[in-house]
């Protein structure tokens, strides 16, 4: 089961909300999310519901155990057995037949390559226990001592298939006590409404685009069309899975959550650096938190610890050697804007810089898309480069922007900050409170009526990251 459903909409969400709201017992309402974060978790893949189950028991025991032991050496046994549980789970699942594969590739073997089957949502739900086994070892939060509230953390709904990856830490003080007031109503059905929209009305449509720009061989794509294709694939990443996020946070928000910001306008960076703080936040700060100033690397930690950080941001989203590549790439951009300094970053004209990021940034998703291999990605950096011998333009790409010019620049504006204005002007304003409320209602309810109608198209494809 996906967000952008009509059964979600107008069935399983509502049942839910009437339901929750049917009790006022904290206790009762976390009953009420874990009988309907399951249900979500099983309509999507029943065959592993027993591993989400099995996964917050596991965990559950083992940040006992880590408390219980505090800064002792059964502690550490506990984390470690935490992480190599965990973390194993996650690399058996999802990479065995990648690196079996690569194994009889490089030694001529010829080892039975297993085709597992990813468990949905493994990647986000395996980080967000690994991360409350380690701040309970590093004293930042206490153990739950409710088998149930922590069944309610790692398995609700809203988060556990495609994030954000929300720590313990954030969620506790909700998982125990939480008011639901008209505000968190209101901003919670706007950021759904929003989320929606970004989903069905943008990402979607560009798919289409994408896939007769992208879907092809690239040896047949000329220059400026694969660029086309790949900066359109930018922004369907983008409102696909912030879009996701937006529901998500508002959902979550609805039940008396709070849950952090996983998108800040991106593409509106001055650098690469900033890119990484706006973009997939909440994964930013799970490796830069745990992984980036390991002791590994002694004096060279920071440079080791944010190559390593990047290689593993590339391996966690998929067992593909694009991933690895794009993990990579990132993190030499990184080092050389760590090795230029902010000062030095500041010298360089203002438009350049601007130019200089937007093309990494645009490279980059060409080297996310490139699922197909090495050829592939090969294939696609010479187009770019117009080396492919197809040439510059051709009548497709020109068609395709007439045809679409409507929803390239409504794409475009909706990159800006926009609701940013009328929340200044509340500010400064409290008398124009009711008039940009209602407005926001009004446009909050148009949006849910437009995407309404396109759900009914048989079109409209899953969110992208559930895949990860």
């Amino acid at each position: 089961m996906v967000f952008s459903r009509l059964f979600f909409i107008y069935l399983f969400f509502p049942i839910c909300f009437l339901c929750y709201f049917a009790t006022k017992k904290t206790s009762y309402r976390n009953a009420v999310l874990i009988v309907f974060s399951l249900l979500f978790y099983a309509c999507g893949d029943i065959s592993f519901l027993w591993l989400v189950v099995a996964s917050a028991l596991v965990n559950f025991v083992l940040g006992r155990g880590i408390d219980k032991f505090r800064d002792k050496a059964p502690a550490k046994a506990f984390l470690a057995l935490g992480l190599v549980l965990n973390l194993g789970t996650l690399v058996g699942f999802k990479y065995t037949g990648f690196f079996i594969e690569n194994l009889n590739n490089w030694f001529s073997l010829s080892i039975p390559v297993p085709d597992l089957p990813l468990p949905l949502g493994i990647s986000f739900f395996t980080f967000r226990t690994v991360s409350y086994l380690i701040d309970c070892a590093w004293g930042k939060v206490k153990a739950e001592r409710n088998f149930f509230t922590f069944l309610l953390y790692v398995s609700f709904f809203p988060i556990t298939i495609s994030g954000p990856i929300a720590r313990y830490e954030t969620m506790q003080a909700d998982l125990h006590q939480r008011r639901v007031s008209a505000d968190d109503l209101s901003i919670g059905f706007g950021r759904i409404a929003v989320g929606l929209s970004k989903k069905v009305i943008l990402a979607d449509r560009l798919s289409g685009i994408v896939d007769q720009f992208l879907g092809n061989d690239f040896t047949t794509q000329t220059t400026l069309g694969v660029w086309y294709g790949v900066i359109l694939y930018a922004l369907q990443m983008y409102f696909d899975f912030s879009g996701y996020s937006d529901m998500a946070i508002g959902i979550a928000r609805i039940f008396g959550f709070h849950l952090d910001e996983n998108f800040r306008h991106p593409f509106l960076c001055k650098d690469i650096t900033e890119f990484w703080q706006r973009w997939h936040i909440s994964l930013g700060t799970f490796f830069r938190d745990y992984l980036l100033y390991v002791p590994l690397f002694g004096k060279r930690r920071k440079i080791g610890g944010l190559l390593l950080v990047w290689f593993c941001t590339g391996l966690w989203h998929g067992a593909s050697w694009n991933y690895i590549i794009w993990g990579i790439y990132y993190g030499l951009f990184l080092m050389l804007e760590m090795g230029i300094g902010k000062k030095g970053m500041k010298k360089i004209p203002a438009v350049l810089r601007h130019l200089c990021n937007k093309i990494v940034i645009i490279v980059g998703f060409g080297i996310f898309y490139c699922t197909g291999g090495i050829d592939q990605l090969g294939d696609m950096l010479l187009a770019m480069a117009g080396q492919n011998g197809t040439g510059w333009l051709d009548t497709m790409l020109v068609t395709s922007v007439q045809n679409n010019l409507f929803l390239l620049m409504a794409a475009l504006l909706c990159c800006f900050p926009l609701l940013e204005l009328p929340k200044k002007i509340m500010a400064k304003n409290p008398a124009a409170n009711v008039a940009l409320s209602v407005t926001g209602t009004v446009l909050a309810a148009g949006l849910l009526v437009i995407s309404s109608i396109l759900m009914v198209d048989a079109t409209n494809t899953p969110f992208l990251y559930t895949k990860f």
